[in-house]
């Protein structure tokens, strides 16, 4: 039962990443690596500094 939970937040945060980080400039296979859990906030952390360089321009 916990491996389809842990399916489900899988896959509810690696298909979001994969239409999110085109958007950013990267390949949306990086997605995958949101599998592993700190794959996912590292993720985040370099969407957040592109978003912050895209800002600057």
């Amino acid at each position: 039962m916990e491996f389809v939970i842990w399916l489900a937040i899988t896959a509810a945060t690696v298909i979001p990443l994969m239409k999110l980080l085109p958007h950013f400039g990267y390949d949306a296979k990086w997605a995958f690596v949101a599998v592993i859990p700190l794959g996912a906030i590292v993720l985040l952390w370099v969407m957040a500094t592109k978003l912050n360089e895209m800002e600057k321009r």
